[in-house]
């Protein structure tokens, strides 16, 4: 008797990983920008103009980015769950990620922001694939 299961799509861990780095690196960021002097900022040398910048702007900018690893990790939680709604979170990020990417390279950042559009653009292309969307459906019972 064939699975009534969907098929996993390739990649679909791959993807789910990516939301759960999104929201480690996005709550790594707001703890250290909320408390900064401690051993967690090292990490930080890895991006120290990005810091420097950021830290500049005060504790208040932690806020934004304790929003966005909550955000992050729900999608997780619904990419994994197989969630409908997970899916169209994991939608909506990675097109705001496009978006500002977009914003970014208009603005005269063609080489990071080029990159980060055709790593998101990749991504939407993967996400909005039939395939992939179909294992995000409502599945039926036997039965039903």
């Amino acid at each position: 008797m064939p699975d009534l299961e969907a098929t996993r799509p390739r990649g679909f861990v791959l993807v789910g990983a990516f939301f759960c780095f999104g929201f480690l690196m996005a709550a790594y960021a707001a703890i250290t920008l909320f408390r900064p002097g401690t051993f967690l900022d090292r990490l930080w040398d890895l991006n120290r103009p990005a810091h420097l910048e950021l830290a500049a702007l005060g504790r208040i900018v932690a806020v934004p980015f304790a929003v966005l690893s909550m955000v992050l990790l729900s999608a997780a939680v619904g990419w994994f769950r197989r969630r409908y709604w997970g899916w169209l979170l994991g939608i909506s990020i990675v097109a705001t990620n496009f978006a500002a990417d977009f914003v970014h390279a208009l603005l005269g950042d063609w080489l990071r922001s080029g990159v980060g559009m055709i790593i998101a653009g990749a991504l939407l292309l993967y996400l909005t694939r039939p395939a992939v969307r179909a294992y995000f459906l409502p599945r039926l019972k036997i039965g039903d």
